[in-house]
């Protein structure tokens, strides 16, 4: 039997990986790696750069495909369909990798950014792939460090204060109004920078982009005075690197 390891990898910094993930690296035969293509080859590397920290050389292989595209322009009813299809395509690749790539007794490793629970494909991919009956095997999950975790704790800060929840949505359900009952929000997957709607409100924000990277960058404060550093920020970054991946807080003020 084929056996997976789903291992979360920290948010980018490989002292991140906890013992338990270093284990699990250690453990596999075949590293399967979807690449998206020279404007992100460097999330790539950033892989690399943790097998060689932790893996010994010779003992691995790393098989990389290319990332299907996913339709970014769907919205409303369109959206769910796009995922949907995206995440097919991308069960086609994942299915024939471990068919093609992984012997009946070897282990293979999908190494998911942050924490393979939090706002990822891998685990519902790989179950689709295990429906469709085509190809066997066991799999497990590593948890790892969040995003959301590194970015509070880059800001020396906690999610929640006492006896109150916290929320974590994304840039388009943020879009729709602030969480009732909710007074801190964490926000992923904001193309838009959706805080803005946001500045002329009693709320703070702790914001964080390449979190865990040498590219590491940390603003926060009051959303109106945070929101345009934040935003020449991210443009200056997006500019140098041709992309980013970022988080915030945001932290609604106690109305008197």
């Amino acid at each position: 039997m084929r056996k997976i390891h789903v291992i979360g990898i920290g948010a980018g910094d490989p002292d991140q990986l906890t013992l338990q993930a270093v284990r699990a690296l250690r453990s596999t035969d075949v590293f399967f790696i979807l690449e998206k293509g020279e404007v992100k080859a460097d999330l790539t590397g950033l892989r690399r750069d943790m097998l060689d920290a932790h893996v010994p050389e010779g003992t691995y292989r790393v098989v990389e495909a290319r990332d299907p595209e996913r339709d970014r322009s769907a919205g409303g009813s369109a959206y769910s369909p796009a995922v949907g299809d995206w995440r097919s395509a991308r069960a086609d690749i994942y299915e024939r990798l471990i068919a093609e790539e992984l012997g009946e007794e070897q282990t293979g490793a999908f190494l998911v950014w942050g924490d393979p629970s939090l706002y990822d494909s891998t685990l519902g991919i790989l179950e689709e792939v295990l429906e469709r009956g085509a190809v066997a095997f066991a799999y497990d999950v590593v948890p790892g460090i969040s995003s959301v975790s590194a970015l509070v704790a880059r800001h020396r800060t906690g999610l929640n204060r006492v006896a109150r929840p916290v929320q974590i949505t994304t840039g388009r359900r943020l879009a729709e109004g602030f969480p009732e009952g909710v007074d801190d929000v964490v926000v992923m997957l904001d193309a838009h920078q959706t805080f803005r709607r946001y500045a002329q409100e009693d709320v703070d924000i702790y914001w964080g982009a390449y979190i865990g990277t040498p590219d590491e960058i940390l603003v926060s404060g009051p959303i109106a005075e945070a929101a345009p550093r934040i935003e020449r920020l991210r443009a200056e970054a997006r500019e140098r690197k041709g992309w980013i991946m970022d988080t915030y807080l945001l932290r609604r003020n106690p109305r008197d």
